[in-house]
């Protein structure tokens, strides 16, 4: 069993009462943290490795709630298109084309891009899912992989059971880094045969629900047409709502629909730089936090948002709506960074073991280094992590205990061959897609 020690760091904890602690010692055996605390009143700890410094600060590991990781491969492919021409025009005949192979390379990347800017955990949902989480499995991350179903393609009672089963197979995978779920895709790309079998499926293996809703005002018409209720109050009649579901968007919802989501196990993905790209609009995170409602912070794709970012994301969910409120309290530094950690962990249901730096806690820690001019002077390490901190400032990144980066620069991941590999299936996938 390793035993690392980070000290002296100052610790940002997330946990309940915020606390921040300078001079601080985290200890970690195998992939537990064991203390967090004052380096002054630490136990004795013989620890393998060392890690810190008094310019470290230290950080539970960022979640990104939502995204599509294999789309990697069409960054930059589809830019400044309104959401359903973007689908139907660019990225589903794209995505016609893939094969198993490229999900594997493409998530590979999206892989190194968040775990090079700390993200230690995300929820993922793409095709190929099968391929994707041997990804995520061999790079060390951790992951909610989700079996996803559009119900428009061949065969989708097979591809249901398809996903049921691959549940059952991973769930616990990676030394129990991988939580699947599953994902039908939308209330507008599957009908109500298709959401009862999942809604069932995902009863009877005790997992979460991941989809999209109330992205934009066309599909909140289109679902309402089709369904006879908005789309928050139609997964509430159907019974989607009964567990746990996490919801990517979430933009164009009403008071009735809020008053939904606050009672019942209802989770938000809060997807602020795709909303924009696409001109979506501006999910009403102020009224969500008010009421309680379990919100994080995601990228979506690098389609809709070309970076895996979650420094980008907290940024702007604390300041959108700053603006959008016209209120600069709307969203508070603290509160996006606990969209981005605490909140993210509750998104997927992980808060139990990661999220917060606590003893007990899986040790999925990331250090920042805050010797940099743009981070300089420390007169407020929250607003410098939300407003000023880059990916390119994180130091080391733990998942599980185990260190996957280390000084900026990976320790078991071959960056140039998963780069060169992701490139050549993209350019492959565009030429066969005229």
């Amino acid at each position: 069993m390793t035993r690392i020690l980070l000290s002296p760091v100052t610790a940002v904890t997330c946990n309940d009462s915020f606390e921040i602690i300078e001079n601080a010692a985290i200890q970690i055996e195998g992939n537990r943290i064991v203390y967090v605390g004052p380096a002054a009143g630490a136990p004795p700890f013989e620890a393998d490795e060392t890690s810190g410094g008094e310019r470290f600060v230290a950080l539970p590991g960022l979640v990104n709630t939502h995204t599509h990781a294999g789309m990697t491969l069409l960054r930059g492919y589809a830019d400044d298109m309104a959401l359903e021409p973007w689908l139907h025009e660019k990225i589903w005949p794209f995505e016609s084309h893939l094969q198993a192979e490229d999900v594997y390379h493409g998530t590979l990347l999206a892989i190194i891009e968040m775990l090079r800017g700390g993200t230690t955990c995300f929820c993922d949902m793409y095709h190929f899912y099968e391929r994707g989480v041997q990804a995520m499995i061999e790079s060390g991350i951790r992951a909610c992989p989700s079996a996803v179903l559009l119900g428009f393609l061949p065969e989708p009672q097979r591809r249901i059971a398809n996903g049921i089963a691959f549940v059952r197979e991973y769930n616990g995978a990676g030394d129990g880094r991988i939580t699947p779920f599953l994902g039908p895709h939308s209330l507008y790309t599957c009908n109500r045969d298709h959401w009862a079998a999942m809604i069932a499926g995902a009863r009877e293996l005790g997992v979460p629900i991941t989809t999209h809703a109330a992205e934009t005002r066309r599909e909140v018409a289109d679902v309402t047409a089709q369904w006879g209720a908005s789309p928050i109050q139609t997964l509430k009649n159907i019974g989607a709502l009964e567990a746990p579901l996490l919801a990517a968007h979430c933009v164009y919802v009403n008071e009735a629909d809020m008053e939904i989501m606050g009672s019942t196990p209802f989770r938000v993905a809060h997807n602020p730089t795709s909303n924009l790209k696409l001109a979506s609009g501006f999910a009403p995170v102020p009224q969500f936090l008010q009421r309680n409602i379990t919100t994080g912070v995601a990228t979506d794709s690098t389609a809709s948002n070309n970076k895996l970012d979650i420094w980008q994301e907290m940024r702007f969910a604390a300041l959108l709506h700053k603006a959008t409120t016209g209120d600069p309290t709307a969203v508070s530094a603290q509160q996006a960074l606990l969209m981005a950690t605490r909140e993210g962990a509750k998104c997927l249901g992980l808060e139990a073991d990661i999220g917060t730096l606590e003893a007990g806690k899986k040790a999925d820690v990331i250090l920042v280094d805050f010797n940099k001019p743009h981070l300089t002077p420390h007169h407020n390490v929250i607003s410098h992590l939300v407003y000023a901190v880059n990916s390119s400032d994180v130091d080391t990144v733990l998942v599980d205990g185990r260190v996957l980066l280390r000084g900026g620069a990976f320790t078991q991941l071959d960056v140039n061959k998963i780069c060169a590999d992701a490139d050549a299936c993209a350019h492959r996938l565009v030429a066969v897609s005229g």
